[in-house]
Parts: C-alpha cells; sequence; structure tokens
C-alpha cells in the first residue's frame, strides 16, 4: 500500500512592500513522501514571493508535466512557472516555451553550485527564466517552522523575505541570492 502524503494547512498573511500586495492566503499544501518539510515550506515561501488570487500548487512533485506551482490567466495561458530544485535544461526549454516568467528556486549548496557550473551558459539564452539560489542555513531554519497547522506572517521588501510563525517565537531572514534574472 502507498504511503499518502500529508496534508499541511497555513494561514499566510503576506505584506509585500515591494509589490504592494497586502492579504491574507489560506493554503492547503500536500507534502509527498519524499517531500523533505524543507522543500515544502519553499513552496510557501515561493507563494508568498509571488502572492496573487490566481496563483495555484501544482499537482506534486510527482508530476512531471506541471510545475510547483503556476498561475494561468482566464483564457488558460500560463503566466508564472515556479519551479523548485535543480531541474534539467530539457524541462526548462519547455517552461520557457510554455510560460510567459519561468522562476527557479533552486537548493542545496554544493548540488547547486555544480548544476549551475553545468547550466549557466546554457540558460543565458531563455530571457523569461529567473534563478533565485536559497541557502541551506535558510532551507533547515524554514524546516522548524513546519507544523500541520501554521499561521505564518511574511515581508518582503527590496526582495527579500522574512517569515515568522504564530506557532514558533522565530523571524526567519530567508537567504535568497539572485543567479539570473529574467524579463519580467
Amino acid at each position: 500500500m502507498a504511503i499518502k502524503s500529508t496534508i499541511y494547512k497555513a494561514q499566510l498573511s503576506v505584506t509585500d512592500m515591494d509589490r504592494h500586495v497586502y492579504d491574507a492566503f489560506p493554503l492547503t499544501i500536500a507534502c509527498h513522501p519524499s517531500e523533505t518539510e524543507a522543500r515544502m515550506m519553499l513552496r510557501i515561501v515561493s507563494f508568498a514571493m509571488h502572492a496573487d488570487p490566481h496563483l495555484v500548487f501544482g499537482r506534486g512533485i510527482s508530476t512531471d508535466n506541471e510545475p510547483d506551482l503556476w498561475q494561468r490567466t482566464l483564457t488558460n495561458d500560463i503566466e508564472l512557472w515556479i519551479d523548485l530544485g535543480t531541474p534539467d535544461e530539457s524541462r526548462i526549454r519547455k517552461a520557457s516555451g510554455r510560460a510567459k516568467q519561468v522562476i527557479l528556486y533552486v537548493y542545496g549548496d554544493r548540488s547547486v553550485a555544480v548544476w549551475w557550473a553545468k547550466n549557466e551558459a546554457l540558460l543565458q539564452r531563455f530571457n523569461n527564466v529567473s534563478v533565485v539560489q536559497i541557502s541551506d542555513e535558510s532551507m533547515q531554519a524554514l524546516a522548524s517552522l513546519a507544523s500541520s497547522n501554521m499561521s505564518l506572517q511574511s515581508m518582503i521588501e527590496d526582495g527579500q523575505l522574512a517569515l515568522s510563525s504564530a506557532e514558533h517565537d522565530a523571524l526567519i531572514e530567508v537567504e535568497m541570492t539572485t543567479l539570473k534574472a529574467g524579463a519580467e
């Protein structure tokens, strides 16, 4: 019998000074058995960074033809495609052709260094692709906030995100480094 996904619920309050988004989003997140809590929390961070009522989570880590998060127009065009991890070049090429904007949140300091050395030149031809690295330290801190019912507050200013939790007495400043900026 297959192990089922674990369901997490989060009330995410977003204060985005850069985009002037001030809203609360009730989120239900299915964490696949092979997904870590840190990666699941990175999906929430990605949601906060691009918060919009039309932004939705993909069907999950085991679905190849969907991103981790995406936003579609009313005519079903893909406005935003967000992937986590270090996808191969063919997946990025496919996403770049299908979506107006593609954002990759990469993590795992050692594996990202190897992946970036291999893919940096290849990714330069995709003008609509951005690559942002999340530090290992931030990933560990995010995992510490995970709980089945979360009340999270995010503050975004100058492209940097600080995340706090009502259940934990901690403020996490997520360390993000832009490896490649895409056209928006």
